[in-house]
Parts: C-alpha cells; sequence; structure tokens
C-alpha cells in the first residue's frame, strides 16, 4: 500500500475517532436528537428520555454546550426559564442522526422479521 493512501487513511481515522469522542455515549446522541425538533427546557428532554437521570442529563447537557453543539438559553423571568436548542453546529449533524435513525428502523425490521 502506498504511504500516501496510508497517511490519508491515518486521517480520516482520526477525524473519526474525533467524532466518535464527542457524540459518543448512551445519551449524546438521543438529547440531540430530540433537540433536532426545536427548543425544549430540561423537564421537557427528561420526559422524552425517561431513562436518564437528572444528574445524568445535566452532566450531557454541559458537554454539549462545551462543545458548542448545544446552546443554553437563560430566561429572567420568575420563576427562571432555562431553554435547550441545537445550535449551527449541532445542526450539522442532523443528517447524521437521521440517517441513524433510518438504520436503526431498517435494522429491526430485519431482526425482527
Amino acid at each position: 500500500m502506498k504511504q500516501e493512501k496510508i497517511d490519508s487513511m491515518k486521517k480520516e481515522f482520526m477525524a473519526l475517532q474525533d467524532s466518535l469522542d464527542i457524540i459518543s455515549g448512551k445519551w449524546k446522541i438521543k438529547i440531540m436528537a430530540v433537540l433536532c425538533q426545536g427548543e425544549f427546557r430540561f423537564s421537557e428532554i427528561e420526559k422524552v428520555i425517561p431513562e436518564i437521570t437528572p444528574r445524568m442529563l445535566s452532566k450531557e447537557l454541559k458537554l454539549l454546550v462545551q462543545n458548542k453543539l448545544v446552546t443554553r438559553k437563560v430566561y429572567n423571568d420568575t420563576p427562571v426559564k432555562v431553554t435547550y436548542t441545537l445550535d449551527d453546529y449541532g445542526l450539522s449533524l442532523e443528517p447524521v442522526i437521521q440517517e441513524l435513525v433510518k438504520w436503526g428502523m431498517n435494522h429491526r425490521r430485519k431482526i425482527f422479521k
């Protein structure tokens, strides 16, 4: 195999690893899939993903905000209102999430025939 091809493949695998490091885990993709549907409050995300604990949801949302995939907006109402949305960078993953959903639906059909 030519060295150029090897170097190219190494760069691709590094990029793949970077992607997986950001979106891997049990919850991040699920949270982002919810946020693909629009703006949600913390409690609304909890209701859509009932098996996630509040502590874990808080932790994952913080990581998604730190990685500039999700925007956290605080409204100065009484009581304080906090919402989460995908920002433009996070929205760039929406096609990937939609393809994962399609693949998962096809997989279920194949397995449960």
